[in-house]
């Protein structure tokens, strides 16, 4: 047999990766990045499940969510102490262990690889700098420059760009942002339950599976991607 026809992808042709909490190890920084910039703005601090329960979405919807008796145009306002504190901190953060191993085992099996993210079109270039991940993704989208979680366009605009049906298609995520997204857009969709929201939230969801590390996520892609 043909070493090409034992690498090519059994099941999915395009893994979708959400990046914070999923591949990018930021859900708790993010959470108190929230609270801060509501703090900041002598708002009602959300708790830490309410504050990681918006991530996945789009900056201005998940700071609607965490603030909703600000006033809409000072959205901004808020947007921008948010990006204060994270600015200060990003530095700290990295890829969950074995992301990177990951994403190498799938692109030596001749997947396409992407990421749908809430984040901005800046900040994920940013987290994209580094070397290690120069070449490793084929397509990428996030919140900024299309439509936010859970709207189905951003898996849409994937599958055009490669001509990839949806039965051909896999997400996955840590949140129910990101299974809504891949239920609303017809793909296959995995979730992982160390990331932002809880595992039992993901039970109302016909996920194929839920990876309790990345370890498991990546054992169980080389059986069934």
């Amino acid at each position: 047999m043909d070493q090409s026809s034992i690498n090519r992808p059994q099941q999915f042709d395009l893994v979708v990766f959400d990046w914070d909490g999923t591949l990018f190890d930021s859900t708790a920084l993010i959470t108190r990045c929230i609270q801060a910039a509501c703090a900041d703005l002598q708002l009602p601090v959300p708790s830490r499940e309410a504050a990681a329960y918006v991530i996945g979405l789009g900056l201005h919807d998940a700071l609607q969510h965490v603030a909703p008796t600000l006033p809409p145009e000072r959205v901004p306002e808020l947007g921008l102490r948010y990006r204060h504190h994270y600015f200060q901190r990003q530095h700290e953060l990295s890829l969950f262990d074995g992301a990177l191993d990951l994403l190498s085992v799938l692109k030596a099996r001749h997947h396409w690889l992407a990421v749908a993210t809430g984040k901005s079109r800046q900040g994920l270039n940013e987290a994209l700098e580094n070397v290690a991940l120069r070449g490793v993704f084929d397509a990428t989208r996030t919140a900024d420059e299309t439509q936010s979680k859970p709207h189905p366009l951003m898996l849409q605009e994937l599958m055009a760009e490669f001509g990839v049906a949806p039965d051909r298609t896999l997400m996955i995520g840590d949140t129910i942002h990101d299974l809504q997204l891949a239920l609303n857009a017809g793909t296959h969709s995995v979730a992982v339950s160390y990331g932002a929201h809880e595992p039992s939230a993901f039970a109302s969801f016909p996920t194929r599976y839920v990876a309790q590390s990345v370890g498991q996520l990546q054992e169980w892609l080389l059986k069934h991607a």
